[in-house]
């Protein structure tokens, strides 16, 4: 069974043991938590659409990392005007394992 699920305003369409990285969740690695924006569930020709969630629809997932993804750098010039200005981003992120899908 499959579900998409919405968390950090991105879409992610998930399956049971599925390994993913989402914008930062709170809490710490190890512990469970419930997503229940779910847009659809199903299976083969058995699909069930939200408007705009599923009812009843919730995916189980543990928490498994907490992280910052790769430097992103910045770098910004006017010409002939002397203006530079550097400057890096990280972007934290949870790395999360689905352990089960609610339909």
């Amino acid at each position: 069974m499959f579900a998409v699920i919405e968390t950090g305003g991105k879409q992610y369409k998930v399956r049971e043991g599925d390994t993913l990285r989402v914008e930062k969740l709170d809490g710490e690695p190890g512990s469970d938590l419930t997503i229940d924006r779910v847009l659809m569930v199903g299976e083969g020709s058995d699909v069930r659409v939200g408007k705009p969630t599923v009812d009843g629809g919730s995916v189980k997932a543990t928490i498994r990392d907490q992280g910052k993804g790769p430097k992103v750098r910045i770098f910004k010039k006017k010409r002939r005007k002397g203006y530079t200005k550097r400057q890096g981003h990280r972007q934290p992120y949870t790395e999360i394992e689905i352990t089960g899908v609610q339909g």
